[in-house]
């Protein structure tokens, strides 16, 4: 039978069972306890926050197991609970425990590290402390971003980060154009890499290129109108090669920015013409309806559905809107921005994303849906509003933040730029 294995107290095992428990119960395992029937709102908020300070602790322990665990611990926490005043707290001693884990941290610890600095900057909002915490950890992402010798996942997970948090925190123009830059110099060896071949071989360094590209995408969502236009004519003709790349996941991110970027285009200009048009409609017309029989089923499925919604986009302007329900409220993805938006948040958050759009005050300023609402069933009967109007309305919300976002980022823009 060999030797009884030496179980750490947060083994990769507990991890899973904490991710998974969902902030029900955060310790090992062996100290979940049956509770009675009535629950103490206030000791259960107690008995989680000492444990979260015990995570907390255990992100500088000298295991990196141990560290792990305490930061995919966190990561649940953040994600399925809003925990404001606590975070607000320790925001300090979090971002220091961050830090160190994506510096001397291996790949997985990294990753885990920028994932819950995500997670801090969603908790926090858009805010003075959101923006003390990316001028420390910004220079650590771009640094790792640009290490060619870190692993491709860190580099993968500090994009993603350094997108996220920009969008959340980032007041200062400069610094949301030179976060855009870092990004730009990942993706764009991409296109290089066209030039050489036929069609785009994807490499190990693909799955990056694609972060980089849709973390870049997220960010063109909050820039001044005259910014974007420099970007669309800097990147339009040249993002079509990405869509013969032998990868699936580059094909659909390449697709949905050209989608987003002629939605830009016609909003800064509704005569926008391009043209390479009819070379564009033939390529997203071949993958909307591709039959390869050396792609997988399931992969030639999604490309499709991708595809035509792309199509559709650029071809005939057109968006194929889609209701997300949370609690008794609903919200209308009806642009590409929107949509951009929605899937980098809900990627993050996962299954804890319907409980952010209803509690998290940032969230729902992004979306444009108010204060949370804390309505009985009943009221809620007296007051619906019908489907279209409702739609309308939201519609029109999001539009106005979005055009909202940009005279914002007009302001703070250079004064030396010319329009």
């Amino acid at each position: 039978g060999g030797q009884p294995r030496n179980v750490q107290p947060f083994s990769d095992e507990d991890a899973s069972i904490e991710t998974m428990s969902h902030c029900s119960g955060f310790s090992d395992p062996a100290s979940f306890t049956e509770d009675g029937p009535e629950v103490d709102e206030e000791a259960t908020q107690e008995d989680l926050e000492y444990k979260l300070k015990g995570f907390i602790d255990l992100t500088l322990d000298k295991s990196a197991k141990t560290r792990q665990a305490a930061l995919e611990n966190l990561k649940s926490a953040f994600s399925s609970k809003i925990l404001y005043e606590f975070i607000m707290e320790r925001r300090m001693t979090l971002t220091d425990s961050i830090e160190r884990c994506i510096k001397k941290g291996k790949s997985d610890e990294q990753c885990a590290a920028a994932g819950l600095a995500c997670l801090l900057c969603v908790q926090m909002g858009s805010g003075i402390e959101s923006e003390e915490i990316f001028k420390t950890l910004g220079p650590v992402l771009k640094k790792i971003v640009c290490d060619g010798t870190a692993s491709i996942q860190a580099r993968q997970a500090c994009a993603t980060c350094l997108g996220i948090c920009c969008f959340i925190v980032t007041d200062d123009i400069t610094e949301l154009y030179s976060t855009m830059e870092c990004l730009e110099n990942i993706f764009t060896k991409a296109y290089q890499r066209d030039r050489d071949t036929n069609g785009v071989s994807s490499t190990h360094n693909t799955v990056l290129h694609i972060s980089a590209l849709l973390a870049w995408t997220l960010l063109l969502t909050i820039c001044p109108m005259n910014e974007v236009k420099k970007k669309i004519e800097m990147h339009l003709h040249k993002l079509p090669s990405l869509l013969s790349c032998d990868d699936l996941n580059m094909r659909i991110a390449a697709g949905e920015t050209l989608a987003l970027l002629f939605e830009l285009a016609r909003e800064t200009d509704a005569d926008f013409f391009y043209e390479d048009m009819e070379l564009l409609t033939e390529k997203l017309r071949a993958l909307a309806t591709d039959g390869n029989k050396h792609r997988a089923k399931v992969d030639k499925r999604k490309q499709r559905s991708v595809f035509r919604d792309v199509l559709r986009a650029v071809e005939e302007r057109d968006f194929p809107t889609e209701m997300v329900k949370f609690g008794p409220e609903r919200m209308y993805i009806d642009c590409w921005v929107k949509k951009q938006t929605y899937d980098t948040f809900k990627e993050l958050l996962g299954s804890g994303m319907q409980y952010h759009l209803q509690s998290n005050d940032f969230l729902r300023n992004v979306f444009e849906l108010g204060p949370p609402v804390m309505l009985d069933a009943a009221t809620l009967k007296t007051m619906k509003i019908p489907r279209f109007e409702r739609h309308l309305y939201n519609s029109a919300a999001f539009k106005a933040r979005t055009k909202a976002r940009s005279k914002c980022r007009d302001k703070r823009a250079d004064v030396g730029e010319f329009f």
